[in-house]
């Protein structure tokens, strides 16, 4: 199944760090990105390892978008995210241009408006990064 990013996701241009959408649904998602010049945090052909945070903040995205998209929701538009990182671990100093990134998401528990999720930014075998997220999102 293809997936539209821009329909799944608000972020754009430098911003939007998913190339690909490899499996998504209500509760989990995996994504697939290269790491870019273009990037924010790359200096000198390297990316800040907080661009994890960032990758699992928009792969999470991915399951909201697919739920709103798959029950005919829509996107909703002008709603935000107040995101918390509640833990975030880095195995990697510095990440290189061209480096593949897998990240999957997946949504530990929600509670109206409030969900923790739990996300691991792999290159190949090597964990890159394990990411917890508490997000709020209006209602």
């Amino acid at each position: 199944m293809r997936y539209d990013i821009e329909r799944l996701i608000p972020h754009r241009d430098r911003m939007k760090l998913l190339d690909e959408v490899i499996s998504a649904d209500e509760e989990q998602a995996t994504t697939e990105s290269v790491v870019t010049e273009h990037w924010p945090l790359v200096e000198n052909g390297f990316a800040s390892p907080l661009v994890l945070i960032e990758l699992v903040a928009q792969t999470s995205a991915v399951c909201i978008g697919w739920k709103e998209t798959s029950t005919g929701e829509g996107l909703i538009e002008g709603k935000g995210w107040l995101v918390g990182i509640k833990r975030a671990a880095f195995h990697t100093d510095a990440i290189a241009a061209g480096t593949r990134i897998h990240t999957q998401t997946k949504i530990r528990f929600k509670i109206d408006n409030f969900t923790e999720i739990a996300g691991k930014s792999m290159a190949g075998h090597r964990c890159l990064g394990d990411i917890v997220l508490q997000v709020v999102r209006e209602g």
